[in-house]
């Protein structure tokens, strides 16, 4: 099939799970934007499904992405959304046979391979974005925004919270894919790249050392109600009261993410027989988990700004919450509410910022959309650009040419060493110094 020749790109989606759909349902709202041609996904009802709903034909539909590689060149770009320990083979297979690539974060568990990857799109001229969406996101477009143009002087400090959510800590990271960093990552690597990411654009320089702290300590099997069972659906003595008993929290009439997530039949009878037999169905406290649940990292930059973000389980909302400190005002901000509050000192009263775009976790607060977007845009241009040299034209639009969107591997690499860095310096209690940790990785490549 080849690359299209039309103003759409063409895309191949490798992992057809949540995240693959919500990045790919962009072509089915945008039509004329982006067109998804192939899908790769081991489980055949779900890319029977996801065939149907994007026109694909059966010979382009495979079990496997070392299938779908193999074929001559069928899509301008891959979308690669498979499990984080499935990242690399399938990014470096896909960038040598010429596809522009997004990834889902994280880009891998291995800082090495997070190294290579870059390495390679550099070398191969390709567009090679991550899914950092919070940087196309209203919310911290405008704080980007203002810190740039001087709001509050010079930014000095930064203290940025996650509250993950007691829900959410124990649908992903109790119970779920991202539990055990042998299986996935460490949870600082998992669940907040993307704030690491943020930290290194919002302090606009290179992060030279941190330090970080933090532990599992409330989901684990002393803190078990007295005679709960494996399995919630085992006759757990404490279903009344337990906030996280697995009937109440997935089998509700209207299913959220959370629900859809344990089973492609969203109907009532498979989501219980999901939890009698998979993994959402286990007594939290009676997990494999070994992730952390609560986590703070200190951080200096080469400008002299300094950060502290702190990562908890233990929280009503799943939400992002930030004070932003310069040498003539502040700004506070709560992206689940979607305000921004600038405080300019002396100024007399705040000034506080609406935003139109929606705020908090659905979505990513619009980040979603915003990424898939560039995306394409960023091909499309690239795509262009290549056809008008091919043709003797010079058509280089700056940034179709050089591939560097908002959440490039030139800058993504970097947040995700911060990530490794911070895991490093909670297990042996140290501080970790940038730049000799990434040549010490590099040195036993």
């Amino acid at each position: 099939m080849g690359e299209t020749k039309s103003g759409k790109i063409t895309v191949a989606l490798i992992g057809a799970g949540l995240r693959g759909q919500i990045y790919t349902n962009y072509a089915i709202d945008h039509p004329d934007r982006m067109q998804v041609v192939a899908v790769a996904d081991p489980n055949a009802a779900r890319t029977e499904a996801f065939s149907r709903r994007h026109g694909i034909g059966d010979s382009l539909v495979f079990r496997d992405w070392r299938e779908l590689l193999a074929r001559p060149k069928l899509a301008d770009a891959v979308v690669i959304c498979t499990q984080d320990k499935m990242h690399y083979e399938p990014t470096m297979k896909a960038l040598d046979a010429g596809y522009h690539v997004l990834l889902e974060k994280p880009m891998s568990p291995d800082p090495e391979e997070c190294v290579r990857m870059g390495e390679k799109a550099a070398e191969a001229g390709l567009v090679f974005s991550i899914c950092h969406v919070l940087r196309y996101t209203a919310f911290f477009g405008t704080l980007k925004r203002l810190l740039d143009d001087g709001a509050i002087g010079q930014l000095m400090s930064i203290q940025h919270n996650e509250n993950v959510g007691y829900w959410h800590q124990a649908h992903s990271f109790v119970r779920g894919n991202w539990r055990n960093a042998a299986e996935s990552s460490p949870m600082i690597l998992a669940k907040s790249c993307h704030d690491m990411d943020i930290l290194l654009w919002l302090a606009g320089a290179d992060c030279v050392r941190l330090s970080s702290f933090g532990a599992l300590s409330h989901f684990r099997a002393e803190h078990a109600p007295a005679g709960a069972p494996a399995r919630c659906t085992d006759g757990c003595p404490a279903a009344d009261n337990c906030l996280y008993y697995a009937p109440n929290v997935y089998l509700g009439d209207e299913p959220g993410w959370m629900a859809l997530a344990i089973s492609d039949d969203p109907s009532r009878e498979a989501r219980m027989e999901a939890l009698r037999t998979g993994p959402y169905g286990r007594c939290v406290y009676r997990c494999d988990n070994d992730v952390v649940d609560h986590q703070v990292v200190n951080m200096e930059f080469a400008n002299a700004v300094t950060a502290v973000f702190t990562m908890s389980a233990f929280t009503q909302e799943c939400s992002r919450t930030l004070k932003l400190m310069g040498t003539q005002g502040e700004i506070r901000a709560a992206m689940e509410k979607n305000e921004i509050e600038l405080i300019r000192f002396g100024a007399g009263k705040p000034e506080r910022i609406g935003l139109e775009m929606p705020g908090g976790h659905i979505g990513h607060g619009g980040g979603d959309l915003g990424l898939i977007r560039d995306f394409a845009e960023l091909v499309r241009a690239r795509r262009d650009n290549d056809a008008g040299q091919d043709n003797g034209r010079d058509q280089d639009n700056g940034a179709g040419r050089a591939g560097v969107g908002l959440t490039s591997a030139v800058h993504s690499v970097q947040s995700h060493l911060m990530a490794f860095a911070a895991e490093q310096s909670r297990l042996e209690g140290k501080v970790v110094e940038l730049d000799r940790f990434r040549q010490q990785i590099m040195r036993f490549a």
